[in-house]
């Protein structure tokens, strides 16, 4: 495992926390990194023991930021169950049978971007379908999805790119 990952990851975390707490840009912009954290959990951590990160990652968050129990967990819990098929998908076999991770620079900016904006998409439409709950006009929230999609993405990749290294063998 790479050495700095934990203590990226928490940052994160802590980030994800001031986000929720002091940093709204619009009500149609909800930014979330914590779908890039999990997507950077190292490969050879499992689908079950990441989900169970993801889990106490968005119940932390849920209970000292965001005020609704549940609603991060809801949402992060899928994106740890699909990480390891999505990035066998995007990055091939050889990602898992090595135990790498992927980088920017080994795999390229666009399966990067792409893997990123998968993860993103697959959180917010659960993210936003359980924090509307039929109480928000479609488009209202078509439009969030959309916006908040384009942000977090773009900064995930720049996330990405920081938490996973290039290898320096």
């Amino acid at each position: 495992m790479r050495q700095n990952y934990l203590l990226y990851y928490l940052l994160l975390v802590a980030i994800q926390m001031l986000l929720c707490n002091f940093f709204h840009l619009t009500p149609y912009v909800m930014l979330s990194v914590l779908p890039v954290a999990v997507l950077c959990i190292p490969s050879r951590v499992g689908t079950v023991p990441a989900m169970f990160i993801a889990f106490a990652t968005g119940l932390l968050v849920d209970l000292l930021a965001e005020g609704v129990v549940g609603l991060n967990t809801f949402a992060l819990v899928p994106v740890a169950f699909v990480r390891q098929g999505l990035c066998r998908f995007i990055f091939g076999d050889e990602l898992q049978e090595r135990g790498e991770d992927f980088s920017v620079r080994k795999y390229g900016l666009g399966k990067v971007a792409f893997a990123v904006t998968l993860v993103q998409a697959l959180f917010l439409v659960l993210y936003l379908w359980a924090d509307g709950a039929g109480a928000r006009p479609l488009l209202f929230n078509l439009v969030r999805f959309a916006a908040s999609l384009v942000t977090g993405s773009v900064l995930g990749v720049i996330i990405a790119e920081v938490m996973v290294p290039v290898d320096r063998r």
